[in-house]
């Protein structure tokens, strides 16, 4: 198989042979859900979450920690219990695994997480670093947004645009492969700052959200794109709510650097790792309020498109005979990196 996820038929088949037994999981594993839900008998429920992170090498004690709080803010929770295992190459130098240790903190200091715990070792053939990452968070009961909850109609929101992640790791990890294609070197920098700035959490996103309509119906439900761009979260979204999705391309906000290193690598924005931006969706009736709440906080979002019915798609376009949104096999900065 390529580099990637699992494909969805695939993974369908192995969750299958999953056999529930505990009654307190209230939600666990299934295609288009990132984070599970444990009903611990108190007045809040548990949200847990697991990602490893493996195309990036620099800062990857940051995005570890970042990917991990997205999923579990998308269910409407406060993430605040994460673990690291850290697995690191043969010749990794004690000065290199300090500043990944120093990434994971800075990173749960900027989300106000504990780290509470986690796994170091030096790894028997790897080529580069890996951190995989288990979040936990606690959420309301009557506050949980499920992953489910779209519903026909609803208003289909996204914050900041794309696709941050993968526009910064390309420039970290590709630029002067990227600078040779004739991306312009100032380019090549913003791009790098991009997991700062505009960033790769979409925390503070879920919660202005959830806030904005705490007296109103609610988020229906949230997803972060991540792997396979936000061309496979839409996808994904659809797959979770049994819906169908349409969208306006002209709505959707690529980022420029974004463009310009698509543009010289031959890469398709929609389906490059797309961390740091946020899909919600919402009751017509209540979008206006949460782009309004968005913006207050100084978060950039607009509308996209709508949750339709099934047998609509996942299209490009509001009518019969609009185009696909295209589906990626794997991500396109696995593709771009495996190629070079």
């Amino acid at each position: 198989m390529e580099v990637g996820k699992l494909p969805n038929e695939l993974l369908a088949r192995l969750l299958a042979r999953i056999q529930p037994r505990d009654p307190r999981v209230l939600l666990g594993p299934a295609v288009g859900r990132d984070a599970a839900v444990i009903d611990t008998g108190g007045e809040r429920l548990l949200v847990a979450k697991s990602d490893p992170i493996t195309f990036a090498s620099d800062h990857i004690g940051w995005y570890a920690v970042h990917v991990n709080a997205n999923d579990v803010a998308c269910m409407g929770a406060r993430p605040s219990w994460f673990l690291a295992t850290v697995l690191l190459p043969e010749a990794t130098a004690e000065e290199q695994a300090s500043q990944v240790f120093g990434q994971l903190l800075d990173a749960c200091d900027a989300l106000e997480i504990e780290l509470v715990g986690g796994h170091t070792e030096i790894t028997f053939g790897l080529d580069r670093p890996i951190v995989v990452g288990a979040m936990l968070g606690e959420v309301e009961r009557e506050a949980l947004v499920q992953p489910a909850g779209a519903r026909e109609g609803d208003a289909l929101i996204l914050t900041k645009g794309v696709a941050i992640e993968g526009t910064a790791v390309l420039a970290r990890e590709a630029s002067a492969t990227l600078e040779r294609l004739g991306v312009p070197p100032p380019a090549v920098e913003r791009a790098q700052r991009y997991i700062f700035e505009p960033g790769i959490s979409v925390v503070r996103d879920a919660l202005t959200a959830c806030d904005a309509l705490s007296t109103a119906g609610g988020v229906h439900a949230m997803h972060d794109p991540t792997e396979g761009g936000l061309a496979t979260a839409l996808y994904e979204m659809a797959e979770a709510s049994g819906l169908g999705v349409t969208v306006r391309a002209e709505a959707i906000t690529v980022l420029p650097e974004t463009q310009a290193i698509c543009a010289a690598a031959s890469l398709e924005p929609l389906g490059l790792l797309a961390s740091g931006a946020l899909l919600i969706a919402v009751a017509q009736r209540d979008c206006e309020t949460v782009l309004a709440a968005l913006r207050d906080g100084g978060i950039e979002a607009s509308r996209i498109g709508s949750m339709a019915k099934r047998e609509v798609g996942v299209i490009m376009g509001e009518h019969a005979g609009s185009l696909k949104v295209p589906r990626f096999a794997r991500d396109e900065v696995a593709r771009f990196l495996a190629s070079q």
